[in-house]
């Protein structure tokens, strides 16, 4: 039963129908909430269906996938089709953040915010054409397994494993955060519980399954959040242009952004001196940070291990390929939305918010002031008597609005929207649902990726090379939930640092693992003492940089902001790698023909089961 459900043929072959059925039945569910909806059942019924729903469905496809079998377990056999692959990439890629938070980017910084969008997409045209392509011909289960195959010995695993933790754990703590925050906003719960909550849907995805649990989970949660994210901003759009393609109607309303701006100025809402012009570029970033974010973020993406993990799962070399494009088109669809939304939110908050009597402000103002992401004059926006008192306090109390005695906070963007375009709360719920779905399944596959690396690479390649299949999947679960619980416990704490140490994974990530993937693929000259230096070299520096400007109190070094620190690690990782590499003997004619042979485009896969060595070699 399991076998079948998880990765049979047959049910392969019926993908197009399960995941067809799965979409009717998400949308009635939807219809049936409106419904309940307007017959009086309480909002939060509803949103205690959404969050338990969503989870029964995630869980109930992460118990239906459970495997016993090594290579099901950490490639999902390697028989996904690329156009799902790609569905789960995307959904692996879209994070909590990147779901709730883009859009809210792109509204506080305008021009700048596109350095986001720019970087994380187009780090998945260097994935295709340097990396993914090889790590699938090459047929290792996990990153640091390719790293000591093709750099020999058990240092480059080590460090392969030391830069993934780095990357990977303060991540999937943020996701863990996300789905607490979401659960208890819905749930009515503490967030501290809500938190054990979110990780009990995390764990029932990917324990029992793996990488094929989490798969076929990833790619309902990607068809959840992509819906989830489009609807809001799509009818919105239809209500205020009569056009349903928020995409089109971008260009118009940055026009009448910039209209309104200096209106506002005019009007003396705004000072000239405050307000940032949306479409200025470079009012937060100067050019050297914007093109040095935007390096760092691509060069990242194709670094991380638990997006590179997700094309190890393909049939063959071309369909990595092909599923790097699909996860190109669907991410797309949720980066190619998210300035519309955030232009859409600039320009309600002109046109309906700023100039508006205090007495007459809309209600979403006051529901997100509750809950602290709103404030106006300095204190959170909870009553029109609450904002009158602030504004009287601080001397700015005429009864009208002005822009810069209203601060919201960027998560808002997203979750208002619902309000904001004055739909019903089932939509608040669906997007609620969406943010669920994004968390979960990078949590999913960040997961995996560390119990993967600790239970693979460690437990059975430097401790007991003997273990039965049973027992290294048994020891593979164990971390799983370990790992998993360290996270929640460091997010129930509500750590401050925790979504600023997220974007260090991309420069980490750039650092430590780009150069030594790409060279070792590229050059074959690069030996192993090479890679070595040059991991910890980039790395270490990387690594520096972003501690000792946050909290050592050093100052920058030629003014690169701490987000971009790869610009420093990176050159000296790559230069570290070649100088070492040619200063050491040259890699063996083995190697050598190992990796000519990696570079062929047809061929099949040269490792066997992830564990022995390269038929090629």
């Amino acid at each position: 039963m399991a076998t079948q459900t998880g990765g049979g043929s047959d049910f392969v072959n019926n993908l197009g129908k399960i995941y067809g059925i799965y979409t009717g039945g998400f949308a009635a569910f939807v219809v049936l909430l409106a419904i309940l909806e307007q017959v009086g059942v309480p909002d939060r019924v509803i949103g205690y269906l959404f969050v338990f729903f969503t989870l029964a469905v995630y869980a109930g496809i992460g118990i239906l996938s459970r495997t016993m079998q090594v290579s099901e377990y950490y490639v999902a056999g390697r028989r996904v089709p690329a156009f799902y692959n790609g569905m789960a990439t995307a959904a692996d890629w879209m994070s909590g953040a990147s779901f709730v938070g883009m859009a809210g980017t792109l509204y506080a910084l305008g021009y700048d915010g596109l350095a986001f969008v720019l970087g994380w997409t187009g780090g998945y045209v260097l994935v295709a054409v340097l990396v993914a392509p090889y790590l699938r011909k090459f047929g290792a289960y996990t990153v640091p397994d390719f790293l000591a195959a093709r750099f020999g010995g058990h240092v480059a695993r080590f460090l392969g494993i030391i830069v993934l933790f780095a990357c990977s754990f303060t991540y999937v703590t943020a996701q863990v955060y996300a789905t607490g925050i979401i659960a208890s906003r819905f749930l009515g719960i503490s967030f501290e519980i809500a938190v054990f909550v979110g990780l009990l849907g995390i764990l029932l995805c990917s324990m029992l399954g793996g990488m094929r649990a989490v798969t076929w989970t990833q790619v309902a949660q990607y068809i959840v959040l992509i819906v989830a994210y489009l609807i809001p901003v799509v009818i919105l759009s239809a209500q205020r242009y009569g056009v349903p393609i928020p995409q089109l109607m971008y260009g118009q309303v940055l026009q009448e952004i910039s209209g309104l701006e200096q209106k506002l100025v005019a009007d003396g809402l705004a000072s000239a001196e405050n307000l940032k012009p949306y479409l200025q570029p470079f009012t937060t970033y100067n050019p050297l940070n914007y093109f040095g974010l935007i390096l760092c973020l691509m060069i990242g993406t194709a670094s991380l291990p638990h997006i590179l993990m997700r094309y190890f799962t393909t049939p063959s070399v071309r369909d990595a390929r092909k599923s790097v494009g699909w996860s190109m088109l669907f991410i797309f669809l949720l980066y190619f939305t998210a300035p519309a939304y955030a232009a859409f939110a600039k320009l309600e908050v002109y046109q309906n918010v700023i100039g508006t009597a205090i007495a007459d402000l809309p209600q979403w103002i006051y529901t997100y002031g509750n809950l602290g992401l709103v404030k106006i004059c300095g204190a959170d926006a909870t009553t029109v008597d609450a904002i009158r008192a602030a504004c009287t306090a601080s001397g700015t109390g005429d009864g009208v609005l002005a822009l810069g005695e209203l601060s919201i906070n960027r998560d808002v963007i997203v979750i208002s929207m619902p309000e904001i375009a004055g739909l019903p709360y089932v939509i608040a719920g669906l997007v609620a649902a969406g943010g669920l779905a994004a968390a979960l399944s990078t949590a999913d596959g960040l997961l995996l990726a560390i119990a993967n690396a600790l239970s693979h690479d460690i437990y059975y390649k430097m401790v007991d090379p003997h273990a039965s299949t049973a027992r290294r999947l048994i020891v593979a679960r164990v971390l799983l939930v370990l790992v998993a619980i360290g996270a929640a416990w460091l997010a129930s704490t509500r750590p401050a640092d925790i979504l600023s140490m997220v974007a260090w994974a991309f420069s980490l990530a750039a650092a430590g693992n780009f150069p030594a993937l790409v060279l070792g693929v590229w050059w074959k000259r690069c030996t192993s003492a090479g890679a070595v230096a040059g991991i910890i070299a980039g790395f270490g520096i990387t690594l520096y940089y972003l501690v000792m400007t946050r909290y050592g109190g050093m100052g920058e070094w030629f003014g690169v902001a701490n987000i971009s620190a790869a610009l420093f690690g990176l050159p000296i990782g790559v230069i570290v790698m070649v100088v070492v590499s040619l200063f050491t003997p040259a890699p063996s004619k083995e190697v050598q023909d190992l990796v000519d042979e990696l570079r062929k485009p047809r061929g099949g896969t040269m490792m066997e089961g992830g564990d022995v060595k390269p038929k090629a070699a």
